[in-house]
């Protein structure tokens, strides 16, 4: 928001320069931004009077002015411009003058001659072209022929003012209104502000009640719906201090009405709206909920279609505007509107900011009512509405206005104690000076007891709630630097990570050894990424939470899966050509206890990766052979080597994202520990995927439960090892990992491992069977062990693999 310092001196005095207020104003909580001269450049510049001109002796389109510009002495000004006369009072920049347009006036000479100074055009000084006739933004530009000579030209032209850029804050919706703005200056310099006298003559014989009919039906976004209603309009141009006050409001000026709304809006920070009555279907204007496919016809010429969510003023056959963000381009005020409808209301801000988001469509008004406005205001700012334009003698205002308040709003109240407050902000104010501050804010003080007190909250203060709301409004105004600074007290503590956070830093230091790269993701999601990913219907991970007000309309949801954020990643490198990945991420997902939400979701953190693409970089001595699902799970099995987990077993799973049949799961005991697998290839073909993708996902707080604790270190063996192979057949269906474990359980104490090194089938192998080849070794730590021992032990593992699956020992 910006406000010219002319502005907030209609209302109250001061002293202090434009940069003083704005440094007033940031120390207390209202930040100013930045502080901007109109009269920029224009130090220099002057009136003067063309007392005589001449043409020049050596040019044919240059003259000699002689200029009195208020000293005993005439000057002479050399200029080209052929629309300057005699007896003209015209700007004039003396020498020394840096004018807004960068040019540094010296003295000089031109075609011999001396001139000291120059006469300006409007464009010189930086006047805003479009308010001109075309005749004044050519040349010279010349002033009224009454205007004194020798004054400063800003004082003439209307530039002698300061305008200051407010970046205020959210919550602070009270200030983006030019009372709100002089409240606190009223407070900051303890004057006694001028507070304009809001009152119309109602001098039309008609009742508004009688000629337009209001309502409210969506009660939960709109609170009071307000209009009146003046007759008899002359659609005109507003006057010109409104005009100069709204530019310098960066607002421009559009008509007498028109203006007025935006006036009042920026004087009183309530937005309104004006209507040409007889193109009010009906005359009937309800707050209301848009039906999903209508037509919304704004002021911009824009029309979009509502979803129905957002609020809309209809009259009785279709939307009129949307509420709080811009009116319909068929009800506007025209050249021939005679009978205006001026509404105020007070709307739900998050559902204007939803609104205004989504249609990208951001005003003024919607700004406001988005940190909310004062829903007491309405009636007021309907009433200097109408004041202002019949002061213009450019209406006739009916009796009465139609007030649609079902709710009234019940004041707020806070108790609080001087001890309290001076705690909270390690002052030692007595109590009387925080009801002086707050009283002066505007805030209602009860004593309810030595040194307790009971504060009503003013309704433009719809941020303040709590005691420490009231302790910031004294902090502010008394200055915090003016409150000593103290070193907190506290135990000092070492800071360092949590086992759980070193666990994660570990786990993200060897996959990216391995070659992977971490993403991050944001932690919102959408039902369109989860069927994509075929998650089932009826899977708890589609109890995911809703967000309020989500960022896009893409995401609308708290994740519950980690595979959908990764995946989404990999659609977005592979559309930028980048087809060859390694992503891992370690990131929270969030299950609720129950919707709606009653109290926090658990939070648990999951780790999943994925690889596609080349196995290795583009060389002229590499393969172009792909990854394949054993990369995946050598990736799996090193992360759990090195995090020292061990003694799993891995065998064929199912996953609702993986392939049948591809996808292996690493269990301790029963318990699932980790899921790897191909990409299932729905799917890849939901996403757009054309490649094969491998992906793992595990869960952090059960891979810690795992993780080995101590660790234990043996000396390498001093003595040679045994090795036999084991080729069998076996059925189809037998899985190597099982016969492995019966190897291992019946392999003796001098059994040291197992290694599959060969899977056949084919010609030479029966129907329903394969070929499974192991390698055994077998070593003592304390001895060279003997082939006869080695021999013994592999004997009874083949007994016991014979026995349980049928085996035949192939020669």
């Amino acid at each position: 928001m910006q406000v010219s310092i002319k502005w907030l001196k209609d209302y109250i005095d001061f002293d202090w320069s434009a940069e003083e207020l704005a440094d007033r104003f940031t120390m207390a909580g209202v930040p100013v931004e930045n502080v901007i001269r109109a009269d920029e450049g224009l130090d220099h510049v002057v009136t003067g009077r063309i007392e005589e001109i001449t043409p020049h002796p050596d040019s044919d389109h240059l003259q000699i002015c002689q200029m009195n510009v208020g000293g005993k002495e005439r000057i002479q000004i050399i200029t080209g411009a052929q629309n300057v006369a005699q007896g003209q009072i015209v700007p004039v920049a003396m020498v020394g003058a840096h004018l807004p347009n960068g040019m540094h006036i010296k003295k000089g000479k031109l075609r011999g001659l001396p001139s000291n100074g120059m006469l300006c055009s409007a464009g010189e000084l930086h006047l805003d072209l479009t308010k001109l006739a075309e005749e004044e933004k050519d040349g010279i530009y010349i002033l009224p022929s009454d205007t004194p000579v020798g004054v400063p030209a800003k004082d003439v032209l209307g530039l002698d003012d300061v305008v200051l850029e407010f970046e205020l804050t959210a919550n602070r919706g009270d200030c983006f209104s030019v009372l709100g703005l002089v409240r606190e200056i009223a407070v900051l310099t303890g004057n006694e502000p001028k507070w304009p006298v809001i009152r119309c003559e109602e001098d039309d014989a008609a009742k508004t009640a009688d000629l337009i009919q209001t309502g409210i039906e969506a009660t939960d976004l709109c609170d009071r719906f307000s209009v009146r209603m003046v007759k008899n309009v002359k659609v005109a141009p507003s006057p010109e201090w409104m005009q100069q006050r709204l530019e310098g409001a960066g607002i421009r000026a559009i008509n007498n009405v028109v203006d007025v709304t935006n006036f009042v809006m920026l004087e009183l920070g309530q937005p309104m709206h004006a209507y040409d009555y007889d193109e009010i279907t009906g005359h009937t204007l309800t707050a209301r909920r848009a039906k999903a496919g209508e037509n919304l016809h704004t002021l911009d010429d824009s029309s979009r279609v509502a979803k129905g969510e957002e609020l809309v003023i209809a009259d009785s056959e279709h939307p009129a505007g949307l509420a709080g963000i811009m009116g319909g381009l068929e009800s506007e005020v025209t050249e021939k509107t005679t009978t205006v409808v001026f509404e105020a209301a007070s709307f739900y801000g998050p559902s204007i900011r939803r609104t205004a988001r989504a249609c990208g469509l951001h005003s003024e008004a919607s700004g406001r009512f988005e940190r909310g406005v004062d829903v007491t205001n309405t009636p007021r700012a309907l009433e200097r509405a109408c004041q202002l334009l019949q002061e213009m003698g450019a209406c006739t205002v009916t009796q009465g206005i139609v007030d649609c308040y079902p709710q009234p709003k019940t004041p707020v109240t806070i108790d609080f104690t001087a001890a309290q407050i001076n705690g909270r902000l390690g002052t030692e104010l007595p109590g009387s000076r925080m009801v002086d501050i707050l009283t002066k804010l505007g805030f209602v003080i009860e004593e309810t007891g030595e040194g307790r007190y009971r504060a009503t909250v003013p309704s433009w203060r719809n941020d303040c709630t709590y005691m420490e709301d009231l302790s910031e409004e004294v902090a502010r105004i008394y200055g915090f630097d003016n409150i000593a600074g103290t070193t907190p007290f506290g135990r000092m503590m070492q800071g360092r990570q949590s086992a759980r956070q070193t666990f994660i830093e570990r786990i993200k230091q060897i996959l990216a050894a391995l070659g992977m790269t971490e993403e991050l993701s944001f932690s919102f999601t959408s039902t369109e990424l989860l069927d994509k990913l075929r998650v089932p219907q009826e899977s708890e991970l589609r109890r995911a939470i809703p967000i309020m007000n989500p960022l896009t309309d893409e995401a609308p949801l708290v994740r519950t899966c980690l595979l959908t954020s990764i995946m989404e990643n990999a659609v977005r490198n592979f559309s930028r050509k980048n087809m060859d990945l390694r992503l891992f991420d370690v990131a929270p997902v969030f299950y609720p206890k129950q919707l709606p939400l009653t109290e926090l979701p658990e939070e648990k953190t999951k780790l999943v990766g994925l690889i596609t693409g080349r196995r290795q970089e583009v060389g002229w001595n590499q393969g172009n052979e792909q990854v394949d699902f054993y990369d995946m799970k050598g990736i799996v099995e090193e992360l759990f080597a090195r995090l020292g987990i061990s003694k799993y077993t891995v065998e064929a799973g199912e996953h609702f994202a993986l392939h049948p049949g591809k996808t292996a799961c690493f269990k301790k005991g029963r318990e699932v520990i980790a899921v790897v697998g191909e990409l299932h290839p729905e799917a890849a073909e939901n996403f757009g995927i054309k490649q094969k993708v491998y992906l793992f996902e595990m869960d952090v707080e059960t891979l810690m439960k795992y993780t080995a604790k101590n660790f234990h270190f043996s000396s390498l063996p001093k003595y040679p090892a045994i090795a036999r192979d084991l080729a069998m057949l076996v059925d189809e269906d037998v899985a190597a990992a099982d016969i492995e474990r019966v190897i291992a359980k019946h392999g003796g104490k001098h059994f040291t491992g197992v290694t599959l090194f060969d899977v056949y089938t084919g010609k030479q192998v029966a129907a329903g069977k394969k070929s499974l080849a192991f390698n055994l070794t077998f070593q003592s730590k304390d001895r060279t062990l003997k082939d006869e021992e080695a021999d013994a032990a592999f004997q009874q593992i083949l007994a016991a693999v014979e026995q349980q699956f049928h085996a035949e020992l192939r020669a």
